[in-house]
């Protein structure tokens, strides 16, 4: 049974554990390094501040985690966020990134966020050992659209990866 719940500063060193094969053994993050658990922890620190940032247990185990962050730091910006969302990689396609984004989405309308842009990689070569286009379909079932494309703007693993802009509006049509 997947549960959804609000993070908590307990969580820091289960979050990491699930992001760390995504920066070492993937260009789905740009990261070069596994941040340090007090990094890690601090990141979440500020993001609850002012975000929604929540986890999916399976049984009482951490198995995902999705987040809201700042798209830009203008004030005109404040009502649309950078959406993220990590499931443990023995977990993925198995709903637990759909359960958690249909509940981030919830409470960002909740809090009257207009839009959720994503940033994601993207490889224009088939069977790249690094990076699969998995996350932009996925975003495309969840209701988000292309917005951007840049082209070799990402070196990672000794090669060039693209990148897109996908967003979703959420709010209410003024």
């Amino acid at each position: 049974m997947i549960k959804i719940r609000e993070v908590t500063p307990a969580d820091a060193p289960h979050l990491l554990e699930i992001y760390a094969p995504y920066v070492e053994e993937t260009a789905i993050s740009f990261e070069y390094d596994v941040p340090t658990l007090e990094e890690f922890a601090e990141r979440i620190s500020r993001i609850v501040c002012k975000y929604p940032y929540l986890v999916a247990e399976n049984d009482g185990r951490i198995v995902g985690y999705a987040y809201a962050g700042e798209f830009k730091g203008r004030e005109a910006f404040r009502w649309t966020v950078e959406t993220s969302v990590y499931v443990e990689r023995s977990q993925r396609h198995g709903g637990i990134g759909r359960m958690l984004y249909e509940a981030l989405e919830h409470e960002l309308r909740q809090r009257g966020f207009q839009s959720m842009c994503a940033c994601i990689a993207y490889t224009e070569r088939e069977n790249d050992p690094h990076l699969t286009n998995d996350s932009v379909f996925f975003h495309q079932r969840m209701g988000f659209a292309m917005a951007a494309h840049f082209h070799r703007c990402g070196w990672k693993f000794m090669r060039w990866y693209d990148m897109v802009w996908m967003e979703k509006l959420i709010g209410l049509q003024t």
